[in-house]
């Protein structure tokens, strides 16, 4: 099995940054996709960025581009999303994932889920 415990999560006031921590660990991963989504309040789950173990491919959601930052630590087995410049907007819960067979952009794409992690951006 794999598991995904996220961590980094907080308050931070708009303009501010947090950097999220998702530690995998289990059978391998290394040929997995890695991704992060966020869901607010009465919202559905959507994704935010992905990358690769390997080759580190990544993509981000149109909403964070420019603003975030994901990065994966192979020693640590650890993905990171670094947010910068965050808004309001971007409270919500931020769950780390696995996608065995890639990067995909769909909640029903991956395989494994952490708890989540709150994030609450004040203005």
């Amino acid at each position: 099995q794999v598991q995904l415990v996220e961590s980094g999560g907080g308050f931070v006031q708009a303009g501010g940054s947090l950097r999220l921590s998702c530690e995998a660990s289990g059978r391998t991963f290394s040929s997995y996709g890695m991704g992060w989504f966020r869901q607010a309040p009465g919202k559905e789950r959507e994704f935010v960025a992905g990358i690769t173990w390997k080759g580190r491919s990544t993509n981000y959601a149109d909403s964070v581009k420019g603003r975030f930052t994901i990065s994966a630590d192979n020693a640590k087995n650890t993905v990171y999303l670094q947010m910068n410049s965050l808004k309001p907007e971007d409270t919500a819960v931020y769950y780390c994932a696995a996608d065995r067979l890639g990067i995909g952009r769909k909640v029903e794409s991956y395989d494994y889920w952490g708890q989540g992690t709150h994030v609450t951006v004040s203005s």
